[in-house]
């Protein structure tokens, strides 16, 4: 039902902004082909591996440091927290995962998405990345026409990444664009009312594209041409946190009440994410002043420093939870118990 009221009023948003601005085609058309690099870079993986990350998932899943760890490597190489998400709760609904290792794979996949922001902030905005995305495309498009299903496989992934890369590129070039039209940091907001109005924001940025990583691009991008400022900035990161538990929660509808718990999980755990950073914001931000330092990176970065905070209030929020994994899956186990059938009985 909502997907039927979004997509009208997103198109006619689309449509307006297009009559209205030039620049906006080309910010909209690099969110565009961000997205769709995002989905062909799961094909490929999809195809590459055959089975082997679901062979994988069974055997690095003992324990709770064991699945974080893999849901942070394999959220780092697929640049995709929901992908990661959505699988494991189709493991968890099968059985063949535990809903702890579940919730630690959660755990992981927060800590794997991080990667994007450093991906983005610390290649994408440096150099000219179009110049690589053009051979990944060639290179890409060959290898799909090839019969092996590896080699298929590989295609996707380097098509993906090419279209990343070109759609980081081409958002870069609206805001630089758009910059000299319209000044949209005369709408930033400061202290907690910015930060609660701009997490908001963040958050329905992600569920419309239903990419945190999305989001996260196009923030970026957005700050590297000075479109919105530093502050508004990070509200709009913690935002994009909450708002990808949505995927998850559409992807556990079908699953069974195992399923519909881990999503639970991710829902807590952002959510205790962004609360504790929301309270700690200012706290936080001089935490990323002091690594940013640490790291000699320039007082005025504030793209890399976004990426900073991005990873920081991650850490935490899986320094806090990852204790109190079991307590979780307990509390889950109560608050959604199993659907016993009563086969001695008529069902009417």
């Amino acid at each position: 039902m909502l997907h039927k009221v979004l997509l009208p009023v997103v198109l006619l948003i689309l449509a307006f902004g297009f009559w209205m601005s030039t620049d906006f085609k080309v910010i909209s058309a690099g969110v565009a082909i961000f997205l769709f690099g995002m989905l062909s870079l799961e094909q490929g993986f999809n195809a590459f591996t055959g089975g082997t990350l679901e062979r994988v998932l069974r055997r690095v899943t003992s324990n709770r440091l064991r699945s974080l760890g893999f849901g942070l490597v394999t959220t780092a190489l697929m640049q995709s927290s929901s992908l990661v998400t959505v699988i494991s709760i189709s493991f968890l609904s099968a059985g063949l995962i535990t809903l702890v290792a579940g919730i630690g794979i959660v755990f992981g996949a927060n800590l794997g998405t991080t990667t994007g922001a450093w991906l983005i902030a610390g290649f994408g905005l440096k150099i000219n990345i179009a110049s690589y995305a053009m051979p990944m495309l060639v290179f890409g498009v060959v290898l799909l026409f090839q019969s092996t299903r590896r080699l298929k496989g590989i295609g996707y992934v380097l098509c993906g990444m090419g279209f990343l890369f070109l759609g980081i590129h081409y958002m870069k070039e609206g805001f630089d664009a758009f910059k000299d039209a319209i000044d949209l940091t005369r709408y930033s907001v400061t202290g907690y009312p910015g930060v609660l109005t701009y997490l908001l924001v963040g958050v329905v940025a992600t569920v419309i594209m239903q990419s945190s990583h999305a989001t996260l691009a196009l923030t970026i991008t957005a700050l590297a041409a000075y479109q919105i400022s530093y502050e508004n900035a990070l509200a709009i990161a913690i935002g994009s946190n909450v708002g990808t538990t949505i995927t998850a929660i559409l992807g556990s509808l079908s699953a069974n009440e195992a399923g519909k718990r881990l999503a639970g999980a991710h829902l807590v755990f952002n959510l205790m994410s962004a609360l504790i950073t929301v309270l700690l914001i200012y706290e936080l931000v001089d935490g990323v002043n002091w690594v940013a330092d640490f790291l000699r990176i320039a007082e005025d970065d504030y793209t890399l420093k976004l990426a900073i905070f991005h990873t920081l209030f991650n850490t935490i929020g899986v320094i806090f939870m990852l204790p109190f994994i079991p307590r979780l899956a307990h509390a889950l186990e109560l608050l959604i118990p199993d659907q016993v059938l009563e086969v001695d009985q008529p069902k009417y």
